[in-house]
């Protein structure tokens, strides 16, 4: 996509690790079999890491996906297969069990953090609860022992694009940043995860330039951001 114009800052721009109090955005979208993270499996994610440009401005990175086969027990809904059109047992979704895809998505995820000098990744999502709450359920069930990501503060695209646009359903949302959207790919957690990144950064990216014409225009080249008492 095409990002909004963007002024160059006369000061040094800040990491993404400062940027975000240490966490390093992570747009992730899960497909499931049902709505409850303990009990429907989870069939695919996506991940798509943040990165960030030498003027403070943010892109989508690394893209990371699998497709998970369901865990022993796991509640299939017919309902929700039938939304997001996945056939579980099919032979050509190369699906691989449930540790060892966390354990491949997560991995570049430790390396990014690593690199970019953070604490844990932060998850960015539509309904960022939902996808979280899957994850967390899903690292449990598996035994991993270093989920990257924070235990329950997220950002959340919903209430993002429901500030800076008006609207709260993905694909309107996507559409009023001007962002392409094809609805016959939509619903796979790939295709999903690449737009939530695209409108993460348009709205990132759009306070970023408001906030140079701001300190352009009041000299407040070296005014400190206000920090929140807790996350």
């Amino acid at each position: 996509m095409l990002y909004p114009f963007r002024m160059t800052p006369d000061k040094p721009s800040q990491t993404i690790n400062r940027r975000f109090r240490g966490f390093l955005p992570v747009v992730v979208d899960v497909e499931t079999a049902g709505f409850n993270a303990c009990s429907d499996a989870l069939l695919e994610i996506a991940a798509v890491i943040i990165d960030m440009d030498a003027q403070g401005f943010v892109h989508p990175g690394e893209t990371i996906s699998r497709h998970i086969e369901p865990f022993p027990g796991a509640n299939l809904d017919p309902k929700a297969l039938a939304f997001n059109g996945i056939d579980p047992n099919h032979p050509f979704r190369f699906a691989k069990p449930e540790k060892e895809a966390l354990e491949e998505v997560f991995s570049p995820i430790r390396q990014a953090i690593k690199t970019h000098a953070c604490k844990r990744a932060i998850l960015v999502g539509h309904n960022a609860f939902f996808d979280l709450g899957f994850i967390n359920a899903a690292v449990e069930r598996s035994g991993i022992k270093r989920n990257p990501f924070h235990p329950f503060s997220t950002f959340d695209t919903v209430s993002l694009a429901g500030l800076a646009y008006g609207q709260t359903v993905l694909a309107k949302a996507v559409a009023a940043a001007g962002i392409e959207w094809d609805g016959n790919e939509a619903h796979s957690a790939l295709y999903d995860t690449q737009k939530t990144a695209e409108l993460f950064c348009a709205v990132v990216n759009r306070w970023r330039e408001l906030t140079l014409l701001t300190d352009a225009g009041s000299g407040a080249e070296n005014a400190t951001p206000a920090r929140t008492p807790k996350e």
